[in-house]
């Protein structure tokens, strides 16, 4: 597997705000931590039909939402890749967000298991 050739389709699917793409990546029990939430770790959701629930949250409440300035870095060995970026989108309501970030990914068979998410607190 060639996980920085993934990492590039898959941010390319998120760009595309391609769902279904973007799930392809991920295995069936795979767990996904975002920054925001009362745990240390933020929020977690495990399974990919709640992963697609909270991803298909992220392109409602940021409709244009486009991930820029892209870098992708590979431990193969240890089959884990981050892929830093800055994350742009406009919400609903108007507000324009524009974020520094990295997702930590882990993966298994030659799909996506963990993505741990982190980015920059804007204030």
């Amino acid at each position: 597997m060639d996980i920085r050739s993934t990492l590039m389709e898959l941010c390319e699917a998120f760009n595309a705000h391609d769902l279904d793409h973007v799930m392809a990546f991920f295995s069936d029990d795979c767990i996904l931590e975002m920054p925001r939430g009362s745990k240390p770790w933020g929020s977690r959701c495990e399974g990919k039909r709640s992963v697609r629930e909270a991803l298909a949250t992220r392109f409602e409440g940021l409709p244009d939402v486009h991930y820029g300035n892209v870098e992708h870095f590979v431990d193969s060995s240890a089959d884990t890749g981050v892929s830093k970026w800055t994350l742009t989108g406009t919400t609903r309501e108007g507000t324009r967000t524009e974020v520094r970030g990295c997702d930590f990914y882990t993966f298994h068979d030659g799909k996506v298991i963990r993505k741990d998410s982190y980015w920059k607190i804007v204030e």
